[in-house]
């Protein structure tokens, strides 16, 4: 079985294909908080930073994920931002969520102890996108009843249109998820470059 490490070949055209990437995303945010869309920008705002996470703890720039990881991460945070139309969104929104579990398991996996197997971390990205819909779906619901938002409770709505938008949600989010990671295993199980991509010194 193919090793989520060979994912890294040429390490510096991985770099500059990777801080590219960074850029746009980046630019992204600074579009969402331009159109009052704060919560957008926040999550947007966290995937940046959690891609950054290797280079600054390395110190060194060349230290990068694999490009097609950061990618996969940044069209759907591009696509919500550009076409922020309802149903595209939602799909786009956890889409987007799987991403981001993609980018922490190879984080994991290549600058850690934690080593992953593609099964796992297939299984790693599935579970948290559905447990990040749960999460949202509750805090949603907190801020209708507490702080007097629309983001659940929509006026003029049916409790039984609620919940069957909540749970065509969660479907959604399951579908994405388990998409996500069956396209990431299939990638994986592809990969059969041996030159990698860090550094040597920057992985454990």
């Amino acid at each position: 079985m193919a090793d989520v490490g060979r994912l890294l070949r040429d390490a510096r055209l991985n770099a500059l294909v990777a801080w590219a990437l960074l850029l746009v995303m980046a630019a992204t945010v600074g579009v969402a908080i331009l159109t009052g869309n704060l919560v957008w920008s926040g999550f947007a705002a966290v995937v940046v930073l959690v891609a950054l996470l290797p280079p600054l703890a390395r110190r060194s720039p060349r230290v990068m994920l694999p490009w097609e990881v950061l990618l996969f991460a940044g069209l759907p945070i591009l696509g919500r931002s550009v076409l922020p139309v309802p149903q595209f969104g939602l799909a786009t929104t956890y889409l987007s969520v799987a991403a981001l579990a993609l980018v922490v398991a190879v984080e994991l996996h290549l600058f850690t102890a934690v080593k992953m197997s593609p099964g796992f971390a297939v299984l790693f990205v599935t579970v948290t996108t559905i447990a990040v819909a749960g999460v949202w779906g509750v805090v949603r619901w907190l801020a209708d009843l507490y702080l007097g938002t629309t983001l659940l409770l929509v006026p003029g709505e049916t409790e039984l249109a609620i919940e069957r938008a909540l749970m065509i949600e969660f479907l959604v989010a399951t579908a994405i998820g388990v998409l996500a990671g069956i396209v990431f295993e299939f990638y994986v199980r592809r990969q059969t470059s041996v030159t990698a991509r860090v550094p040597e010194e920057a992985t454990v």
